[in-house]
């Protein structure tokens, strides 16, 4: 214990003094975090404090190592030990380059990918899962797992970095948790890497806490988060690889959340999925009128329950662990929807979009009927053919007026209704609802009034114009109106096209 408390207060003491150097380094070097729309500070602050508890994690390490005790004799670099912090030196290494000079999303992934198959490749693997009392053996899909695990750790530390303090004090108390727990189950040498990367990190939020004087960067999380995922791997391994594995997982509640939610709520908006924004969890509390500060201290708290729950998890291995997940994912549910970030996944906004995508696949019987109608108007032969069948697709649309303009080419066939005058080059086509009094329901303050021009292109010739009319009071638009509008345009001009080359 004593050992373990040494490590701590020497990666402290380290963090304290070298995070104000490592500061200045990055001011000078312009490794800086400049203010913009997405940021939540109003000054250039320096992003490279990851620097600082990254060495103080190791240098007390170096020193814990010096010292002749049970614990300080179990630090060697086997081949676990050795790949696993080869690979979170590539993956902090290319996070610390983003700082400086900034590099594309694509690389930062691969560099990711990279530093946890040399995880995986020095034996720190998820291969078996076991709970409720089954074991789940994961053969050749053990790969994919344990390099998701790294990326899911990864990133949702460096999502969760939007504040303040935010993402080094929610991994502080990750690290304190993991740290008991493994302590309880009598592996000290993964509660003295624990230790030492609490006590680092309780060093640099001494600056990093608001108003922070320094950040972290993505050298920094990408860090903490590729340590969080490999210690609690490796400390799994040595016990049943079920319940105790999602004690990261609940401990970091907030930011796993987050990373859950993020891609599919940009994925709805129809931004780029992994394009930053200021839609996170921490970004919603401050629009809901907390101050910075006090959204820290809130998550802070929420953080601490967490831990709570996860150490409670370890005591229940059985069917009230998985009770006590669906009770914390329901309340985690409705906090978060209290705070507005679900305003994105209301049921209107889902629901709509789920009609959109099964009416563009043609899954809904109205959809398939109006294709049936846009199928027998290119079926036309004519244009007094095509009309009449175009009257069709109005009133279903529930339309009230519809007129068309057809300028003639002198391929197209002639209409009755043309006179045998040879310059006449227009044929015009008009319907209305019955009961539509066209002098009278024409200047009605509720009508939608469209003009659509039948070409396709400024390069293609124009076969007129369609005019449309509807009372919007007696039947209003519906979900699909205006797309069912294109698509009998399209149709209306392909079809004259047809009948043109006749």
């Amino acid at each position: 214990m004593t050992t373990i408390l040494f490590s701590f207060c020497i990666s402290l003491i380290i963090s304290l003094i070298i995070t104000p150097f490592v500061g200045r380094l990055g001011l000078l070097l312009g490794a800086i975090d400049n203010v913009n729309s997405r940021k939540m500070h109003t000054a250039i602050i320096p992003r490279c404090g990851g620097i600082a508890f990254v060495f103080a994690f190791l240098f007390s390490l170096l020193f814990t190592s010096l010292l002749n005790t049970d614990i300080s004799e179990q630090f060697r670099i086997d081949q676990k030990t050795l790949f696993l912090f080869l690979g979170g030196f590539l993956t902090v290494g290319v996070g610390l380059f983003d700082d400086f000079k900034r590099l594309g999303h694509k690389v930062k992934f691969l560099f990711q990918i990279l530093g946890a198959s040399l995880a995986f490749y020095g034996g720190i693997r998820i291969e078996i899962f076991g709970f409720f009392g089954v074991d789940l053996y994961l053969g050749f899909c053990s790969y994919c797992i344990t390099v998701f695990w790294f990326l899911f750790f990864v990133n949702a530390v460096n999502l969760i970095d939007g504040l303040d303090g935010l993402a080094a004090g929610i991994c502080f108390f990750t690290f304190i948790v993991l740290g008991l727990l493994s302590m309880l189950r009598g592996d000290f040498l993964t509660t003295l890497y624990f230790a030492a990367l609490a006590g680092s990190l309780l060093g640099f939020l001494r600056y990093n806490f608001n108003p922070a004087s320094i950040f972290m960067g993505d050298g920094g999380s990408y860090f903490l988060g590729y340590m969080i995922a490999g210690l609690s791997v490796l400390s799994s391994m040595k016990s049943q690889l079920g319940a105790v594995i999602l004690i990261p997982v609940v401990a970091l509640g907030v930011p796993v959340i987050d990373t859950i939610l993020s891609p599919v709520r940009r994925f709805i908006l129809g931004r780029r999925m992994f394009r930053p924004d200021n839609g996170h969890i921490h970004h919603q509390l401050v629009a809901s009128g907390f101050s910075k500060k006090n959204a820290v201290l809130i998550i802070y708290g929420i953080s601490v329950l967490l831990c709570l729950v996860s150490v409670g998890m370890v005591h229940f291995r059985d069917e009230r662990a998985g009770l006590l997940l669906i009770v914390l994912m329901a309340v985690a549910f409705i906090f978060i929807r209290k705070i507005g970030y679900f305003e994105y996944f209301t049921n209107d906004k889902l629901l709509g979009w789920f009609k959109d995508i099964s009416d563009e696949a043609g899954f809904t019987h109205d959809r398939r009927s109006f294709l049936n109608l846009q199928v027998d108007i290119g079926n036309s032969r004519s244009i007094p053919e095509l009309w009449d069948k175009m009257i069709a697709a109005f009133k279903k649309l529930e339309f009230d007026m519809a007129e068309m303009q057809f300028n003639m080419g002198d391929s197209l066939e002639q209409s009755p209704e043309k006179d045998d005058d040879p310059g006449q080059r227009q044929i015009n086509f008009e319907w209305a609802r019955e009961h539509f009094d066209k002098e009278k329901d024409i200047f009605k303050d509720s009508l939608l009034k469209m003009e659509l021009p039948l070409r396709t292109s400024n390069g293609c010739p124009s076969y007129g114009s369609l005019w449309l009319i509807k009372d919007l009071k007696r039947d209003p638009i519906s979900h699909y109106t205006l797309r069912r509008v294109e698509h009998l345009r399209r149709t209306t001009i392909n079809t004259l096209r047809c009948i043109e080359k006749k």
